[in-house]
C-alpha cells in the first residue's frame, strides 16, 4: 500500500502532462517496489542459491 506522502511525491516529479495510462503504470510500479520492500524488511525474501534451485524445477 502507498502512503498519501509517497503518492504526493511522485505527483510532483511527474510531467505536467502525461497519459493517464502511464500514470497508472506508474502507480503500480511503485506499489510493487513498496510490496517488495516491506517484504524484506520482514525477512520474506529467498537467497538467489533458493532461487537457482527454484528455477531448476521448472
Amino acid at each position: 500500500m502507498i502512503t498519501k506522502e509517497r503518492l504526493y511525491k511522485q505527483i510532483e516529479s511527474l510531467p505536467e502532462k502525461l497519459e493517464i495510462e502511464d500514470l497508472i503504470e506508474k502507480l503500480l510500479f511503485i506499489d510493487k517496489l513498496e510490496s517488495r520492500i516491506v517484504e524484506s524488511d520482514n525477512n520474506e525474501t529467498i537467497t538467489e542459491e533458493q532461487l537457482d534451485k527454484e528455477i531448476q524445477t521448472w
